[in-house]
């Protein structure tokens, strides 16, 4: 064995490492691009500046029966939002939910149709607006509001996969 080449690699081993390395940087802008497509609801008040809110979709009846319950924190930018196959009044409780919410209800028309405040937690009351709505969107209380949301302020939808478009 020849000791002067002993830890060093062989000529051409590192082709394969330096290859990998190329490909993970040349993936990275993708890896970004992949978080910016998160399901995102923007919220248009006419009295201010847009807002952005991060969404988990309940568009199945599991999902929709279970919501936020048995959660103990919601980050500010995040919320839940919940769609359904048709318009028509939409009714919600909070059962088995810890977090004080605002839920805002939708119309089809994609503007506000309601609001409901600061949505007492593990209350059994049902809590709707009297208006008809295609999805819901539940986020902290205080949330509405802290971002001045009226009934007809403009929502819009962003990468949100569902089984039933709202």
């Amino acid at each position: 064995m020849n000791p002067s080449r002993l830890g060093r690699p062989r000529r051409g081993a590192l082709q394969p490492r330096l290859a990998l390395l190329a490909a993970l940087v040349a993936a990275l802008p993708a890896l970004g691009a992949c978080r910016e497509r998160r399901a995102a609801v923007a919220l248009h008040p006419r009295d201010g500046e847009p807002v952005r809110v991060f969404v988990e979709v309940a568009d199945t009846p599991d999902g929709q029966a279970r919501g936020l319950m048995y959660r103990h924190r919601l980050d500010p930018d995040h919320g839940m939002l919940f769609v359904f196959a048709e318009e028509r009044p939409h009714a919600f409780w909070m059962k088995n939910t810890s977090i004080p919410l605002d839920l805002i209800f939708i119309g089809s028309d994609g503007r506000i149709a309601g609001i409901h405040a600061d949505a007492e937690p593990f209350s059994l009351a049902p809590i709707d607006v009297r208006a008809s709505s295609r999805a819901v969107l539940e986020v902290n209380a205080g949330f509405a509001a802290a971002h001045r949301l009226a009934v007809g302020d403009r929502v819009a939808y962003h990468d949100v996969a569902s089984t039933k478009p709202p």
